[in-house]
């Protein structure tokens, strides 16, 4: 099993000088005094807590690459010679039938009130990280454009320098907020919703009513943790003003802007920057109930669940409870995790890893079944990228996983868009991209696909990062309908766990999903001795 070193990485910065290290410390296996560095302890002696965090901040996305024994590439998908499971009524399938472009890649999600979505998955919390707010137009359109769910995290009215508050500390206005709800809705196609988060403190801030009495939403989601860590979200801010203000708003800073000491490091860009912390959640089961109703009493239709890599008690919970509660969606985001900048040892050792957390998940929905009882609808999480990442996370947890959730995966087609946008500007196109045109419309495989949708007068407006999401998404599309007609599933409730099989049978141990050699054997024995 080969396990990232713990003393360096790329996402931190941070490299080591020896050949040889340490397995379990990172540490060179020949530390010289001198040494000028740059391994994780030489930083952290002089940088101290920034050593904790990947960067720089603002400019990237980091995902943990931790290395477990079992993943979903573990995992290989069945193909089959004859059937079709899932084909339109009244249609008969055969070779002019069953055909890949018909597979229908269509979902939906909730108890009663259903959510449609055009393609099996949605996106992974865009919130108060810089991230998010600089590349919203780019995130938005092309989730609203996809027909793709679009979760708007946690924390993004509490961090809004235009926040104004009533004299009982409740939003009045949020102009962010308001900015990300009308870019979605703008170009909401009726597929999909924006889903907004909400922690602690946006439920001390009134978040929830602030979204139904000023925007009519239908949804929102209620946040446990996430992949990348179970404390509370965090970002970073570099001035002394913003970091008071939000203390001032009841948040967590770090070093606390307040003391003269840290003002004093500041003054003199020792400390250049601080980092805003949410709080722990406190869950009960009665407190659970609660709050679902209380939001429901609110007026919202549906209340969903996102809840991170905890162990096997508090996925329990989070299923039982949900199906007591008849929550909407439950969202199970495994370890490794990371779309923004939670502290990077957090990502690589916190939690239970993905494949091992959704086994649990399916194994705990049937036990649900068989009792009669009604588990909420699932979405799998937890590092996902790829369409045979979506069919294998769909068929693993049939029937009853839904949808997955994409963090990552679905912000880089934005970045990428959008950079394209700003090269094509300065006459600076890389070869990468160049090789295909120097027109946006040569450039983009979907330009005229998402002009068609939008119409001639508008495509000017769409950010090419949007035609970017939409263009991966129409990736995901078409790749997964070829891997679904190869598995003869037509439709995404026809995909269950015969479709897949286990390279090892470590992977069989973990997820109950035969060992290659032992899949259907006995049909295989049966046409033997026919």
């Amino acid at each position: 099993m080969n396990l990232s070193r713990p003393n360096s990485n790329d996402a931190t910065l941070t490299f080591n000088r020896s050949k040889n290290v340490v397995p379990m410390s990172g540490i060179c296996s020949r530390c010289i005094d001198g040494c000028k560095g740059n391994c994780e302890v030489f930083r952290a002696t002089f940088r101290g807590r920034e050593v904790l965090y990947p960067g720089p901040f603002g400019q990237i996305t980091a995902g943990a690459d931790k290395d477990y024994p079992v993943d979903y590439s573990h995992l290989n998908i069945q193909g089959y010679a004859m059937g079709a499971q899932g084909m339109p009524p009244g249609v008969e399938p055969g070779p002019d039938t069953a055909i890949f472009p018909a597979v229908n890649t269509e979902t939906e999600y909730g108890w009663d009130a259903k959510v449609k979505m055009r393609l099996p998955v949605f996106t992974g919390a865009l919130g108060s990280t810089e991230i998010a707010r600089h590349n919203w137009e780019h995130f938005a359109v092309g989730a609203a454009l996809g027909g793709i769910t679009l979760v708007c995290g946690e924390n993004v009215c509490g961090i809004d320098l235009g926040l104004e508050l009533n004299s009982e500390k409740k939003i009045v206005n949020s102009p962010e907020m308001d900015r990300r709800i009308s870019v979605y809705k703008r170009y909401h196609q009726g597929f999909g919703e924006m889903l907004v988060q909400m922690n602690v403190e946006d439920t001390r801030l009134g978040v929830a009513e602030y979204i139904i009495n000023k925007h009519g939403f239908d949804s929102i989601e209620l946040k446990w943790g996430q992949g990348a860590k179970c404390i509370g979200g965090e970002i970073k801010v570099r001035k002394l003003e913003y970091a008071l203000e939000l203390q001032r708003r009841g948040y967590i800073v770090t070093p606390d802007p307040s003391s003269p000491v840290v003002q004093t490091a500041y003054k003199f860009r020792a400390i250049k920057e601080f980092e805003r912390h949410s709080r722990l959640g406190f869950i009960s089961e009665e407190g659970f109930y609660a709050e679902v109703e209380r939001l429901r009493k609110l007026g919202f239709k549906r209340v969903t669940l996102k809840t991170g890599a905890y162990g096997l008690r508090e996925l329990a919970m989070a299923i039982k409870w949900g199906s007591k509660a008849k929550i909407d969606l439950l969202t199970i985001d495994g370890a490794p995790g990371g779309t923004g900048m939670s502290p990077w040892r957090m990502m690589s050792e916190w939690g239970v890893p993905t494949i091992y957390l959704h086994s649990a998940a399916y194994d705990f929905c049937q036990q649900l079944a068989a009792r009669g009882e009604r588990a909420p609808d699932i979405a799998f999480a937890g590092g996902f990228s790829s369409e045979d990442g979506v069919f294998k996370a769909l068929a693993l947890g049939a029937p009853f996983v839904k949808a997955v959730c994409m963090g990552r995966a679905l912000m880089i087609p934005g970045m990428v868009g959008k950079n394209i946008g700003e090269w094509l500007e300065k006459s600076d196109l890389p070869k990468t991209v160049s090789q295909y045109g120097n027109m946006k419309e040569e450039i983009f495989l979907n330009h005229e696909t998402v002009k068609d949708i939008v119409g001639n007068g508008e495509i000017e407006n769409i950010p090419l990062g949007a035609i970017g999401l939409y263009s991966y998404c129409d990736k995901l599309k078409v790749g997964l309908q070829q891997l679904m007609a190869g598995a003869r599933c037509f439709n995404v409730g026809a995909i269950s766990r015969k479709e897949l099989m286990s390279l090892t049978e470590e992977c069989t141990k973990v997820t109950g999903i035969p060992y290659l050699m032992d899949a259907y054997r006995e049909e295989a024995e049966a046409i033997l001795n026919s």
